[in-house]
């Protein structure tokens, strides 16, 4: 299927091109959109920079509905302890398991980092393996023994799963203009296996991502995001764009993933759902079997804290709170370097696959989501993004060597709630310059052209995307 909004880069002057975004109107103009600072739409931004700009509500939910959203916000930050308990609200964490929180991850409703230094436990960053294969729904197999995701922390008198730690190697280049930049390539060490050695298995870092308008990327409608995939390149253009379609645990069928590093999850509540049974052992109507390895001694007779531990209530609560948090409104669009900067963004064919607007469809979350004109900046599709990015890790129709496009809503004040700026899936990237220059595969071209840029040019690039 063709990419039906993305426009032809046509060269035009000494090296400009004319582009257009996901709804036809030109990014070059230098003057900024009306509405262009409500990234969330009209009842979905908030005006709030602060260190809690990613955990306030959508300010068009009713009274309900933010009473709702208070009773998720509990739940989301409450600590989940082991069972038997003298609480029967909060047990059933592990036996194997990552966070007792969901904040713990998600610090602030925001993003997770790798390992600083040796021996310091990660926080809202994980380790996925896998065998090679997929069942027959297109999950991943994980190994027998620890599953596809290593937990590195236990109870009830179990061995926590192994130890992990990252270290990196700087990988120096330099811009056209002769800069020097050095890129970091991380090697995942995983130590201490409690339960045999995990060989030569693929590992893939994974990093939290801030949770800002998940509502609202599920509520575009399935058919716009299709009509976007050009899995065969028909256009010519480079860029492929695919569909992952994954299993849909309440539907019983595939549908669309929007959510995950390789959109392996359809909705708000799987991601939710999916997120309580792997990172903290907790079962839910959605996933109601404990998250045991198939030849994990032990696991399945460890004390559980009910069936479901996380009750139909409490799930819904984290998912209406997870799905309504706001997006921050844009900082500064109106600054002449900014607009120059979202001109590059077009130019580079980095609007390609950061498709910047879309137009909402029904929710079944909450009533505001619906028909708001938003700017997440991704197309929820999948992309080949080379061999520097690949982690060997297939999941549904996702290949290893392919990421979803990240929404980029919220990036420039990542610094500002959680005190770093380590992007990508796994954290390698110190910002926006080396998260560029990561970009391989189906964004090469536009890597290399962020290379041949000026020092003024490039300045003005990372100013747009540190307005978002």
């Amino acid at each position: 299927m063709l990419r039906l909004f993305a426009c032809t880069l046509i060269p035009v002057l000494s090296w400009g091109f004319i582009a257009c975004d996901g709804a036809g109107e030109d990014l070059n103009a230098l003057v900024a959109e009306p509405g262009e600072e409500l990234s969330g739409g009209a009842r979905g931004t908030i005006f709030n920079s602060g260190a809690n700009a990613f955990g306030l509500p959508s300010p068009g939910l009713d009274n309900q509905e933010e009473l709702f959203f208070g009773v998720g916000n509990s739940f989301f930050n409450q600590s989940w302890v082991s069972a038997p308990a003298s609480t029967t609200a909060r047990d059933g964490l592990g036996p194997f398991f990552n966070a007792r929180t969901c904040s713990s991850c998600h610090f602030k409703d925001g993003r997770g980092r790798p390992p600083a230094f040796p021996g310091e436990r990660p926080t809202g960053w994980l380790v996925r393996t896998s065998v090679g294969s997929l069942d027959a729904q297109g999950n991943p197999v994980g190994d027998e023994r620890y599953g596809t995701q290593i937990q590195d922390a236990a109870n009830n008198g179990f061995p926590a799963e192994a130890a992990l730690a990252v270290t990196y190697e700087e990988v120096p280049g330099q811009f056209a203009d002769g800069t020097p930049y050095s890129l970091r390539r991380p090697t995942i060490t995983v130590s201490d296996e409690a339960y045999g050695p995990l060989g030569t298995l693929p590992l893939s870092g994974r990093t939290a991502n801030h949770l800002s308008g998940m509502g609202l990327l599920e509520a575009i409608p399935e058919a716009t995001i299709l009509a976007l995939a050009d899995p065969d390149d028909m256009d010519g253009d480079g860029i492929s764009g695919r569909a992952n379609m994954v299993w849909n645990v309440r539907e019983q069928r595939r549908t669309l993933g929007r959510f995950g590093w390789k959109a392996e999850q359809p909705t708000v509540e799987q991601q939710v759902a999916s997120a309580f049974h792997g990172d903290m052992g907790l079962t839910s109507a959605l996933f109601p079997e404990e998250n045991c390895a198939p030849a994990s001694p032990g696991c399945t007779d460890a004390p559980t804290g009910g069936s479901p531990e996380v009750e139909e209530k409490g799930l819904s609560r984290v998912t209406l709170y997870s799905g309504s948090l706001a997006v921050p409104a844009r900082r500064d669009w109106q600054e002449p370097a900014v607009l120059r900067g979202k001109a590059l963004f077009a130019q580079l064919g980095c609007a390609n696959c950061h498709v910047p607007k879309f137009e909402t469809g029904p929710s079944t979350i909450a009533a505001s989501h619906e028909h708001q004109v938003i700017r997440p900046y991704t197309d929820l599709l999948l992309h080949d993004m080379g061999d520097g990015l690949a982690d060997g890790l297939e999941t549904f129709d996702a290949s290893g060597r392919e990421w979803r496009t990240p929404p980029l809503w919220g990036l420039g004040l990542i610094q500002t709630v959680n005190g770093h700026m380590e992007l990508l899936h796994d954290g390698r990237a110190r910002g926006v310059v080396e998260a560029i220059l990561w970009h391989g595969g189906e964004a090469e071209a536009s890597r290399e052209q962020f290379r041949q840029l000026s020092q003024a040019e490039r300045d003005d690039l990372v100013r747009f995307l540190h307005s978002l």
